[in-house]
């Protein structure tokens, strides 16, 4: 949602970027329109270059490429995050957690209880720890990319709020100089 705000913002800043273009060359008009001296003036000054909106210092738009790794992190473990959910797999209390619990090495077994059911419940309890961290993990990279992408985006409105502005300070004097003709 937030890149397809962007994207949005993006776009909005290129048409207030055309519409002060254009209202350039509107006064310029009005310019040529209002005496035979604008018209001279206008004529022999050079005509504003039409620059795209891209060359008006508004780079292109482009995602947060933190949040994008994060994204794209998520998307890979999510499979793997669906599978392992308590609630979304079917939960097995038969003896197959003991025989999981039987491969555990000599040396995870040691800091493990004797007691097999004790050590099976254990080694499920740090299973699950070991999933909890990898699911903060990713909520982490997420919120990191998300803050980024959200600071990026408010400099972004701050530019746009400048410019139109700007934009509307010009309009309304363009405004002006029409009802006076």
């Amino acid at each position: 949602e937030l890149v397809r705000q962007g994207e949005a913002l993006k776009r909005t800043e290129q048409m207030v970027d055309k519409m002060d273009q254009d209202l350039k060359t509107s006064q310029r008009h009005i310019n040529s329109i209002k005496s035979v001296w604008g018209g001279l003036v206008n004529y022999f000054k050079a005509k504003p270059p039409e620059s795209k909106p891209e060359q008006n210092g508004t780079p292109e738009y482009f995602a947060n490429s933190r949040l994008k790794e994060a994204m794209m992190s998520s998307k890979e473990q999510e499979s793997k995050y669906q599978e392992s959910h308590p609630n979304l797999r079917k939960l097995d209390n038969s003896d197959g957690d003991l025989s999981k619990a039987d491969l555990v090495s000599s040396v995870q077994r040691d800091s493990y209880p004797q007691n097999q059911h004790l050590r099976a419940y254990h080694q499920k309890i740090d299973n699950n720890l070991d999933e909890m961290s990898s699911g903060l993990s990713r909520l982490k990279n997420l919120a990191l990319g998300l803050q980024t992408e959200i600071d990026e985006q408010d400099d972004m409105l701050d530019r746009l709020t400048k410019k139109v502005e700007t934009l509307d300070i010009n309009i309304k004097s363009t405004d002006k100089k029409v009802q006076q003709l």
